[in-house]
């Protein structure tokens, strides 16, 4: 049997750094800059959120500490609650990061499209670019989890290296627009307190959005070296740096194309680019910005995966899913039936932004709840007879990032009630499926 290989410090802290940096950062701040309204609720939205995701960060350190598995992010819900609800958040995650990676895979193919293409690429080059990525990663991934994770540090440090070519805009900038409505600034501009609060709510969506992903990091935990050591420290070094390029590159956008136009500006990035290096810049921030994309296949490929191979360990799917291969240790069926749900959704691309709300109404009931396993996992004392990690300020960093969760859905709610009924309506249809399920194989077994 082969020794299998252990993630590091580096590694882990990259993988957190490419769950969380997407395409994201390189589009929400024009939506949330226009639901925010004022400069003093866009950058407190980002602040906060950042505050709220080193939250979260500390919170699942511990909850990996204490239940050091592959697949977790499953493991923790099945442990803590009923395997029906595990059954049903993780279906919708999967569904939703299928989608979600099948998307950013078409934005990718359309920044290098512009090679190949004089005006916008057709809708079959997208799909070819995007399922060749898929497909290359697939191959990348089957030659074990220590090749994946060197491939992902590379492509993770491009991206680090792009965010940073963002933020050096400001240094060529000469006019600072920041500043130049100061009567903006004040929470009271837009109207009451309340229409403050329900401005920094509704921007909250944004901007959880963009900070989300670092959750499954948890996924890995059965394969990092020292987890009661590396977990904490990976996820909390990665948040920190994730909130300092977010910061930053948002002042850059407000500093240089302004904040009112910002509310509408179409590609920020590239904009940004021309400024500091004219056509040029632009050419090579279309590459940069691929190879993005990349990093984001790569690891979502490494991550999902693994919840499906818990998933299989526990019987809810086909024991097949949790099957290995004997040379690399790779988890070859979840791995495959993952790509292949890729690149099924990829035919389907032209809903994903109808079903965007309601995924992240989706992800703020995982989050959520799944943050909460940190009292049950605390009351039952796992994982307490071996060596871990044991966060700060406990209850109180947990509750605060449940509770801005919560604010974060109930924004949804108000802002989109047919989103939310949507994906209401998506989980329950799951919860129901798994007692479907379990009642058809006791039939079957009866018989």
């Amino acid at each position: 049997m082969i020794k299998q290989a252990k993630l590091n410090l580096f590694d882990l802290t990259m993988i957190v750094v490419s769950l969380v940096i997407g395409m994201g950062i390189f589009r929400t701040p024009v939506t949330a800059a226009a639901k925010a309204g004022t400069p003093t609720i866009f950058y407190l939205a980002w602040l906060f959120g950042g505050l709220v995701a080193l939250c979260g960060a500390l919170t699942y350190a511990e909850i990996g500490s204490r239940y050091p598995v592959t697949g977790g992010y499953y493991k923790i819900f099945s442990y803590s609650y009923h395997p029906s609800v595990a059954f049903a958040i993780n279906c919708i995650i999967l569904m939703s990061n299928a989608a979600s990676i099948a998307a950013v895979g078409v934005i990718g193919a359309e920044y290098i499209g512009s090679f190949f293409f004089a005006g916008a690429a057709p809708e079959s080059f997208k799909q070819t670019v995007a399922i060749g990525a898929v497909v290359t990663f697939y191959v990348i991934n089957l030659l074990g989890l220590k090749m994946s994770s060197r491939v992902q540090n590379v492509l993770t440090l491009i991206k680090i290296s792009l965010v940073v070519l963002l933020i050096s805009a400001v240094f060529g900038n000469h006019e600072v627009h920041i500043f130049t409505n100061t009567s903006s600034l004040s929470p009271h501009a837009s109207g009451t307190v309340m229409n403050f609060f329900r401005s920094l709510g509704i921007c909250l969506i944004a901007v959880s959005f963009t900070y989300g992903g670092y959750q499954q990091s948890i996924n890995f935990g059965g394969e990092v070296k020292e987890p009661n050591r590396i977990m904490p420290r990976g996820i909390s070094f990665g948040i920190v740096i994730i909130i300092l390029l977010y910061l930053s590159v948002n002042f850059v956008y407000v500093d240089v194309i302004g904040f009112e136009k910002l509310k509408t500006a179409d590609s920020i990035a590239a904009i940004l680019i021309k400024h500091l290096f004219g056509p040029v810049g632009e050419s090579v921030l279309r590459v940069l910005m691929f190879l993005s994309v990349l990093a984001y296949v790569n690891v979502t490929l490494m991550s999902n995966p693994r919840v499906m191979f818990a998933m299989g360990e526990e019987g809810i799917l086909p024991s097949a899913f949790k099957m290995k291969t004997k040379k690399h240790d790779v988890i070859i069926y979840s791995l495959t039936a993952f790509s292949l749900m890729i690149i099924i959704t990829l035919f389907f691309i032209s809903t994903f932004e109808k079903i965007l709300n309601y995924s992240i109404f989706l992800d703020c009931i995982g989050m959520s709840t799944s943050a909460a396993t940190i009292f049950i996992l605390r009351k039952r004392k796992m994982g307490e007879q071996n060596e871990i990690y044991r966060m700060r300020l406990y209850p109180l960093l947990p509750l605060l990032f449940i509770a801005v969760y919560i604010l974060v859905a109930i924004s949804i709610a108000l802002d989109d009630l047919q989103s939310a009924k949507y994906g209401t309506f998506i989980f329950l249809g799951f919860f129901g499926l798994y007692f479907l399920v379990r009642w058809t194989r006791y039939k079957n077994s009866s018989q």
